[in-house]
This record gives structure tokens, C-alpha cells and sequence, in this order.
């Protein structure tokens, strides 16, 4: 078995790690994210070679264990991964008492901070103009193939997140078997061939528009694409995933009461700009759409 590293990260602000790490986990049977009655289990590829990470929330702290060469690499990044250096303090809530009320019960939320931008764009890549339910397919079926066995004592089935040379190695019939059109296929290949440039984008900061223009120079990464990576490779405080089919009929209806177009939803967030992201978490924990609520055309911009 492979040599356990091990942590205690105990942040001076609290932190919930179910919260925090809820963006990573793409459906239940995500190879690549489990959680069981011990903890959070998460897999990852870094600049060492793949890893496993255990995360498990005692009262002192966040006890983290890792396994495999990129062990050390992993430990290393769990105080961004747990929100270190996201600040709150200058969010001002109080002309919306929903938002500072959640905000009062939820005080552990962060935004977390993977630095792998490789993979969560390809991650995003994958989800451009089809359903979660298709997405999440295609992504358990890529990694059951090309992904590699977790190493220590993850889960079975738990796999790695391939290298980009794996990854450029992928034919075009298995593109098609799991559900991956050529449009996004050829996306992905064109990210392959610059991943490691796309890793050096979190020398940049915490996303933004330096950032988020690097990202998109390459065709078929467009603005929603780029929101998602920045969200949870860059931890971007303000970063609304505009084109969403989700996201803004939510705000709509949390915000206003009725359903909102992106401009709506850029509109009611306006107030917050810097910290749009961070709010748009909060409505994810409290917003509600009803259940026979009448439906809007949003524009599609995952492809774009």
C-alpha cells in the first residue's frame, strides 16, 4: 500500500467541508469523489502523480490523510481547498435578510480552491449543452477506462483523473461510446495540447479577467466554461456560471420571485459585484424554484 501522509488543518474560521466541496462531486457514483460514514474521499491528479485524499471534520480541525506520489502535493493545497484566503469579511448582506440569514446559518461555506485547472475544465468541457444526467454518464464511463485505480485504501472503483497524455490518446470511437459528440471531443484535444500552460493560469490569482481570457483563446471554451473552471480551480469570488440553464431561474426566483434571463440575473446580482459567486453559493443552499414555476428561454452560452 501506498505511504500515508497525514494533517490536521485547523482554520481560524470554521469551515464545513460538505458544503465547501459539494462543487467537485459530479453525481453519486463520481469515481473521483465518494462520501461515506468515515468522510469525504477525493481523488486527484497532481504535478507528482495521482493521489487519494480522506477528509474527515473532528472539533479541533479537518483530519486530512493522502496516499500515492502526489500525496505531498495534495496536503499541501488543503487550506485553499478549504477555503484559505477566501474572505467574506467585505460582503455587506444586509439588504437582503434571506442572504445574511443564510449566510448566518451557514458560516462554514468557502470557496474552495483546487489549482488543477487541466481537469476542471475538462469537466466543464464535458457538461456544454447537455444534461447533468449525460454528463455525469459520460464522465463515469471515461474514467472507468482511462482513469487510473486510486491509490491507498479509496473506495473501489475510485479512480484517478488521466494524464493529458492519456487523455490525447482517447480515439474518436470511444468519444462516441461515452457520449462525447466531436465538438466537445475536439475541445477537449485542443486543451490537451496546452495543459500545462492552463495549469500556470493559478499563478494569476483567484481567476478574474486576466485569467478568464486565457482560458477562452481556446475555441470552444467560452464564457460559461470558463466561470466553472475559475470557480473551483481559482476559487473566483466572482464568477456567476452566465448561460446556465439552472442558475439564473434559481436567482430569479430567490431574488425577485419569478424566473430571470442571464441579464436578469446579472442585474439582481449587480450589487455584489466582486462577490457574485459567493452569493450565487448562498442561493444554491436556500433558493427554492417552484415546482410548476413557468419557464423562460435561457440562452445557451456552456459552447460558446
Amino acid at each position: 500500500m501506498a505511504r500515508m501522509l497525514s494533517t490536521v488543518y485547523s482554520p481560524a474560521e470554521r469551515v464545513s467541508l460538505s458544503q465547501t466541496l459539494r462543487p467537485l462531486r459530479r453525481g453519486y457514483g463520481d469515481p473521483t469523489f465518494q462520501v461515506d460514514a468515515s468522510g469525504i474521499w477525493r481523488t486527484l491528479r497532481t504535478p507528482s502523480g495521482p493521489a487519494t485524499m480522506h477528509l474527515a471534520q473532528h472539533s479541533g480541525g479537518v483530519q486530512v490523510r493522502a496516499w500515492g506520489p502526489g500525496a505531498e502535493w495534495a496536503i499541501d493545497g488543503v487550506p485553499e481547498l478549504l477555503g484559505a484566503g477566501d474572505d467574506w469579511s467585505g460582503l455587506d448582506l444586509s439588504s437582503s435578510p434571506l442572504l445574511a440569514e443564510a449566510r448566518r446559518r451557514n458560516p462554514g461555506l468557502r470557496l474552495l480552491r483546487t489549482r488543477q485547472v487541466f481537469e476542471m475544465l475538462l469537466v466543464a468541457v464535458l457538461e456544454q449543452k447537455v444534461t447533468g444526467h449525460q454528463a455525469r454518464q459520460s464522465w463515469r464511463w471515461l474514467l472507468a477506462k482511462y482513469g487510473e485505480p486510486a491509490p491507498g485504501p479509496a473506495p473501489e472503483r475510485m479512480r484517478v483523473f488521466p494524464s493529458a497524455e492519456v487523455w490525447r490518446r482517447v480515439p474518436s470511437w470511444d468519444w462516441h461510446r461515452s457520449g462525447v459528440g466531436p465538438q466537445r471531443a475536439d475541445t477537449i484535444m485542443r486543451a490537451v495540447a496546452v495543459a500545462a500552460s492552463l495549469e500556470r493560469t493559478v499563478e494569476d490569482g483567484r481567476g478574474g479577467p486576466t485569467v478568464e481570457r486565457k482560458l477562452r483563446t481556446i475555441p470552444g471554451v467560452g464564457i460559461w466554461t470558463a466561470a466553472e473552471t475559475m470557480q473551483r480551480a481559482h476559487g473566483d469570488p466572482d464568477s456567476p456560471s452566465v448561460g446556465d440553464f439552472n442558475v439564473p431561474r434559481l436567482v430569479g426566483w430567490t431574488l425577485a420571485g419569478k424566473p430571470v434571463d442571464d441579464d436578469g440575473m446579472l442585474e439582481l446580482l449587480d450589487p455584489w459585484r466582486g462577490d457574485r459567486q459567493r452569493v450565487v453559493r448562498l442561493i444554491e443552499l436556500v433558493g427554492r424554484v417552484p415546482r410548476f414555476a413557468p419557464r423562460i428561454t435561457i440562452q445557451d452560452h456552456r459552447g460558446h
